[in-house]
């Protein structure tokens, strides 16, 4: 499907697309649908306008988000001590941290920024680095439809070096979704001679990630291994009555997870 909006040439509308077919959207559209059948049917229309509703109340809820995330997204579990002790011993093996987006400018700051998610994710990957003193490879460009402006591999070389004092060894910031980070990444990695990658992204993004680098490497004629090093993975708990109530966090759950179940859908 990815391939199919770049052959046609509307990559660039993937944002207004995906707005139109996440929540709150088609919720909202149930509800004018039960509101047009008011006049004849007037029964009917009062369950279709509940269903709406409720739809549009449990999206915004922790408990749906985290039910949707154990749901659609098969967990993968952080690396453990011991995983990350021995990858001091891993010969030809670098970091790669998947870029979370940009801002394009950070008025406290004066130029553009990494959003938090990019933050997390580049200080994870850091932090993993200082454990192991293996190199670090940051993918990022901009969004399919984003303006003109730094890539997000600038940013978060800038920011490396600023904030966490450690300048990274490669950037790559031609890539505008994942699958592009993986082809890239992996193609800019096989001509420095890495045979390992230990893929860094938040919990909710590896299952993707790992299926888009796992269909680069195979696109090579040498294999590649791959060590998944999640970070940001929330346990299941037993929900409690709060978790039910709307709140902002649930909605962003929600949009989030169900964002990365539609992007392994088109293959991006």
């Amino acid at each position: 499907m990815n391939d199919f909006l770049l052959w046609l040439g509307i990559d660039n509308w993937r944002p207004a697309l995906e707005a139109l077919v996440m929540p709150p959207v088609p919720f909202l559209v149930i509800v004018l649908l039960g509101a047009r059948l008011f006049a004849r049917y007037r029964v009917r229309a009062w369950m279709v306008v509940s269903i709406g509703c409720l739809g549009l109340w449990a999206m915004c809820t922790t408990a749906v988000g985290t039910a949707l995330t154990h749901w659609l997204l098969p967990p993968t579990r952080s690396l453990t001590a011991n995983e990350v002790a021995d990858l001091k011993k891993a010969p030809r093996t670098a970091i790669v941290v998947l870029g979370g987006g940009h801002r394009d400018f950070a008025p406290e700051y004066g130029v553009s920024e990494l959003p938090p998610r990019g933050i997390e994710r580049l200080r994870y990957g850091l932090w993993l680095s200082r454990q192991t003193e293996l190199p670090v490879l940051f993918s990022g460009g901009r969004a399919h439809g984003a303006q003109a402006g730094q890539s997000e591999a600038e940013i978060a070389a800038r920011v490396a070096e600023r904030d966490f004092g450690r300048p990274l060894k490669w950037t790559e910031g031609d890539s505008r979704d994942t699958r592009e980070n993986a082809l890239r990444s992996v193609a800019l990695l096989r001509q420095q001679g890495i045979e390992r990658i230990v893929l860094v992204t938040h919990g909710y993004h590896m299952p993707r990630s790992l299926g888009n680098f796992k269909s680069a490497i195979a696109l090579g004629s040498t294999n590649l291994q791959l060590v998944a090093a999640p970070m940001g993975i929330e346990p299941w708990m037993k929900p409690r009555l709060m978790d039910f109530l709307p709140t902002v966090a649930g909605y962003t759950q929600v949009r989030l997870v169900l964002h990365e179940f539609v992007g392994r859908l088109i293959g991006a």
